[in-house]
């Protein structure tokens, strides 16, 4: 080994008279030191190097493959949740359109409906009203009639002798008794 060391040291440098010693000189000898360690580490660390890069390169590889299948999944389930979302979007016009369409229905069916009740009612109404004033012109008349017939009674039974009365009853029966047979 001190052959090799001598060999380095007498490299760098050559004495003028003939002499052996250290070159004490570092920006001297420091380019050939570097270059022989450069020299022993690329010559053995070579293959470990490389075999660390394709390692590594490998390693990127499949994780750039393994990105791009997942991209290429995703955009499929993107693609496949959009159809849905389009399908979806779809239906919900479609029902929105229905819903709309049914609340109109219904709405003027309602309408017909209050209608035709409010109809109903104003006809019971005014069948009501005509009734309670045949009712009330019934009533009138009634006591009209009952005080027309007292008022004559009492005229008749002041002005009457009792021939007269028994004619005069006798008349009205026999009114009384053809109204009755026209009537039925």
């Amino acid at each position: 080994m001190k052959n090799v060391t001598d060999s380095f040291v007498s490299l760098g440098h050559w004495p003028s008279a003939g002499s052996f010693g250290f070159n004490t000189d570092i920006l001297a000898t420091n380019p050939i030191n570097l270059s022989v360690v450069l020299g022993v580490l690329i010559f053995f660390g070579k293959g470990v190097l490389n075999d660390l890069l394709d390692n590594r390169k490998q390693r990127i590889l499949s994780t750039i493959r393994n990105s791009e299948e997942l991209r290429r999944g995703a955009i499929e389930q993107l693609e496949r949740a959009r159809a849905r979302l389009r399908k979806v979007e779809m239906e919900a016009d479609e029902y929105r359109m229905n819903g709309y369409s049914e609340i109109e229905r219904e709405k003027a069916n309602l309408i017909n409906a209050t209608s035709s009740s409010l109809e109903q009612l104003e006809n019971y109404k005014n069948e009501t009203l005509y009734f309670e004033q045949q009712r009330a012109i019934n009533q009138v008349r009634q006591q009209v009639f009952q005080q027309a017939l007292q008022g004559a009674l009492g005229t008749l039974n002041s002005c009457l002798n009792s021939e007269l009365h028994f004619r005069t009853i006798s008349a009205n029966i026999g009114i009384l008794g053809a109204m009755e047979e026209i009537t039925d």
